[in-house]
């Protein structure tokens, strides 16, 4: 299978197939420098089938989880490629999760003023979600993303078979972020959540995520209007995130709390019995102006106002303008936690 970003600046290809990272050569020019970027936590054999198809391939390993995304890490990254004498000609490859798409994306928006990357997410995260639409950051202390540009990859290849190396809790954090393209834009994924067999039909759940996504970065490209929805549960969610260290609680896990901030209580029941097929926390305790600081300095945040997104329908999402206070009043009665 094969998807088309089309942008008014840029186009760009996904390709969705199992194996398809054996053939990038096909489709990219390998024939220059290539800074492969990756963690830990990667399997080799991933690495070194992409590293053998470059004509000269370099190899960053970084520390995992968000703690890749630092200042410091970035730097480090930077300072490798100019001594590997990488160019404006050359190529970054981001092999991983989001984290390692949001890093190896941000490098490539800045070294040099801009140098072309691919992005081979290898979790259900990056795959369904952080992988297109052209967001790519790193994190200032604990607060999220806060430092980033608009710099999509010049092409995306979703290989199914990367999955099977995922641990399971960060398999089912990835899928939140297909619940929630079935909670603002297709509710035929929130279907297939509540009544179908999750790992049967994650290849339509993931293809589903990838085209509500796509159709709503085509509208919409810098964020101005309805790209907006796609932060639905997010705002809460990275409050909860840096409240966490960025470490005990997942992304997914975040925002799925996020979500049921912001329903009504007949959608979240519904909501609550997919956590438990995901098996994600629905209940946790936390400090309400330490969650709030967080949010006051979210990026969306603009003179003590927000848009926050709402679900009052299935695959139905709306904008709502409101003052930050209205956040921490739902901090303070607990709405992210499900009793």
């Amino acid at each position: 299978m094969e998807l088309t970003v089309k942008t008014h600046t840029l186009t760009y290809p996904i390709y969705i197939e199992e194996g398809c990272i054996n053939n990038i050569k096909d489709h990219v020019n390998l024939n220059r420098k290539v800074m492969i970027i990756t963690d830990e936590n990667i399997p080799e054999e991933y690495i070194e089938t992409v590293r053998k198809q470059c004509k000269e391939a370099f190899v960053y390993t970084s520390i995992s989880g968000e703690d890749a995304k630092s200042l410091e890490n970035y730097q480090y990254v930077c300072e490798y490629m100019l001594e590997c004498q990488m160019s404006r000609a050359d190529l970054v490859i981001a092999i991983g999760g989001g984290v390692i798409g949001d890093l190896s994306g941000f490098v490539a928006a800045t070294y040099m003023r801009g140098i072309e990357f691919v992005n081979i997410p290898t979790t259900t995260l990056s795959q369904i979600d952080s992988s297109i639409g052209g967001k790519v950051a790193v994190n200032l202390g604990l607060t999220k993303n806060i430092i980033g540009a608009f710099y999509p990859p010049i092409a995306v290849f979703i290989d199914f078979q990367t999955l099977k190396s995922l641990p399971k809790r960060h398999y089912y954090n990835g899928l939140v972020e297909a619940l929630k393209a079935g909670l603002i834009y297709d509710s035929s994924i929130f279907d297939l959540f509540e009544t179908a067999d999750i790992d049967d039909n994650l290849a339509e759940i993931i293809y589903k995520s990838l085209v509500m996504k796509k159709n709503v970065v085509e509208e919409d490209e810098f964020e101005m209007g309805i790209r907006k929805i796609l932060n639905f549960g997010h705002t809460i969610g990275h409050g909860l995130e840096s409240y966490f260290n960025l470490h005990d609680l997942l992304h997914g896990e975040a925002v799925a709390l996020g979500m049921l901030c912001v329903v009504p209580d007949e959608l979240k029941a519904r909501m609550l019995a997919i956590y438990q097929k995901l098996n994600l926390p629905t209940n946790v305790s936390y400090e309400v102006n330490e969650v709030y600081h967080y949010i006051e300095n979210d990026k969306k945040a603009k003179h003590g106002r927000i848009s926050l997104i709402k679900v009052d329908e299935i695959g139905k999402a709306y904008i709502e303008d409101v003052e930050l206070e209205e956040i921490r009043k739902l901090l303070e009665v607990n709405a992210c936690q499900a009793h």
